[in-house]
C-alpha cells in the first residue's frame, strides 16, 4: 500500500525484482550460471527470467485497476487448465466450468470501466501458466540446482525490466522508508514463495502443483480485504467461490489419472 502510493506499478514491479535479484546475488552468486563455461539449462533461464519481468509488470498494471482478489482468480485459471491436461478424468469439464463461470462473474462486475485491467490479469495469467512450465524444467536438475537457476533468472528479470521500470523507481532511492518496503516485498512476495516452488516443483508433476496453488483466489481475496480494505462485492465472491469450486472438483480426482 505504501509503495503504490508512492510509486507507479511498473516501480514496484522494478523494485520488487531487483530487491530479490540483489538477495539472491549475495545468497547464490546466480552469474556463475549466466556467465560460467557453458551452463547446461542458460536458454530455459534466460526464458524464464524475460517471463519473470513480464509476469510482475502485468501483474502490477492489473492490480492498479482491480481488486486482488480478482487479480488472483483470473490468475489461478491457468493453473487449472494446466491441471486439466495433467489429469484427465470426467471431473476436468465440470470443474473447468466452474472455473470459467467464476471469472465470467468477476469479469462481468467490472468490464465497462476497467477493461485494460481485465486484459493485464489475463496477460498475467497466461505468463503464470508458462512460470510453472519453465518453473518444472529448471527444477528437473534438483532443489538447490533449481533455486540456483531461479536466482540466474531473476538477474535476468531484473534487466529485462530495467528499460521499463527504473524510471518509475526512481523516488525510491531516495527515501529509506520506500526502500526498505521495496526490498520487503521483494523477499516475501519472491524470493521466499519462488524458492519454495522450486522445491515443491522438483519433488511434485506439474499438476499436482498446479493443484497445490488452490488456496491462491482465497488467499488473495483474504489479504485484499484485509491489508488493502478491498472488500469484494456479493458477485465477485460468487466468482471466487466458482473458482475454488472448480479447484475442489479437480482435487478429488483420482491421482491415478
Amino acid at each position: 500500500m505504501l509503495l503504490f502510493a508512492r510509486l507507479e506499478p511498473l516501480g514496484v514491479a522494478w523494485l520488487r525484482i531487483a530487491s530479490a535479484a540483489a538477495v539472491f546475488c549475495l545468497w547464490r552468486r546466480p552469474w556463475r550460471l549466466l556467465f560460467g563455461p557453458g551452463p547446461a539449462g542458460r536458454p530455459a533461464i534466460i526464458a524464464l527470467g524475460v517471463m519473470l519481468a513480464l509476469m510482475n509488470a502485468s501483474f502490477y498494471l492489473a492490480l492498479e485497476r482491480l481488486p486482488l482478489g480478482t487479480v488472483g482468480a483470473i490468475e489461478f485459471l491457468g493453473p487449472i487448465g494446466l491441471a486439466a491436461c495433467g489429469l484427465r478424468t470426467v471431473r476436468n469439464g465440470p470443474a473447468l466450468a466452474l472455473a470459467a463461470g467464476g471469472v465470467y462473474l468477476l469479469t462481468d462486475a467490472r468490464i465497462a470501466g476497467e477493461l485494460a485491467g481485465y486484459v493485464y490479469a489475463f496477460i498475467n495469467c497466461a505468463l503464470f501458466v508458462l512460470y510453472i512450465v519453465l518453473g518444472h524444467r529448471i527444477a528437473a536438475a534438483g532443489g538447490a540446482s533449481g533455486v540456483d537457476r531461479l536466482g540466474a533468472a531473476m538477474l535476468v528479470a531484473m534487466v529485462a525490466s530495467l528499460p521499463i521500470g527504473i524510471a518509475d523507481a526512481v523516488p525510491a532511492f531516495a527515501s529509506p522508508v520506500l526502500l526498505g518496503a521495496g526490498v520487503g516485498v521483494g523477499i516475501c512476495s519472491s524470493v521466499i514463495p519462488y524458492v519454495c516452488d522450486q522445491l515443491a516443483m522438483a519433488r511434485l508433476p506439474r499438476a499436482t502443483f498446479a493443484l497445490m496453488l488452490a488456496l491462491l483466489p482465497a488467499m488473495a481475496a483474504t489479504i485484499g480485504a484485509v491489508v488493502l480494505a478491498q472488500v469484494p462485492e456479493p458477485i465477485e465472491l460468487a466468482g471466487i467461490g466458482l473458482v475454488i469450486a472448480g479447484v475442489a472438483v479437480h482435487r478429488a480426482a483420482p491421482r491415478s489419472a
